[in-house]
C-alpha cells in the first residue's frame, strides 16, 4: 500500500474553490452594472466570475438595507439596548434632587 508523501502537496479538489471576498464598494459596482446600466445579471456573473444566486443575494440585501443611505440620524447614535439603557439610567441619576436632611 503507498502511502501518501507528507512533502508533496495534495491535488486540490477541483471542486472545492477559494472563496473570494469582495468589498462593499464592488458590490454596488456590480449591481449598478444591472441596476442601472441594463446590464444582464447572467453577463455580469460570467465576467466576473460569481454565482448568480450570489448576486441574488447582494441585490436583496442591498434593498434591504437601502434605507440607511437616506437616514438623516447620525450613525453613530445607533446603538445596542445594554448602552441605551445605560445612558437612560445615568441622564436620570443626574436629575435626582438631594433630599433634606432628616
Amino acid at each position: 500500500m503507498k502511502h501518501p508523501d507528507p512533502n508533496q502537496t495534495p491535488n486540490p479538489d477541483p471542486a472545492a474553490r477559494l472563496r473570494r471576498q469582495h468589498s462593499a464598494e464592488e458590490k454596488v459596482r456590480l449591481l449598478r452594472l444591472h441596476l442601472v446600466e441594463g446590464q444582464a445579471i447572467s453577463s455580469i456573473c460570467d465576467k466576473h466570475q460569481i454565482h448568480p444566486t450570489l448576486f441574488y443575494q447582494w441585490q436583496k440585501t442591498f434593498f434591504e438595507n437601502g434605507a440607511a443611505a437616506f437616514d438623516r440620524s447620525p450613525r453613530s447614535r445607533k446603538v445596542d439596548p445594554g448602552t441605551a439603557k445605560i445612558e437612560h439610567l445615568e441622564a436620570g441619576s443626574g436629575k435626582k434632587t438631594k433630599s433634606s436632611p432628616r
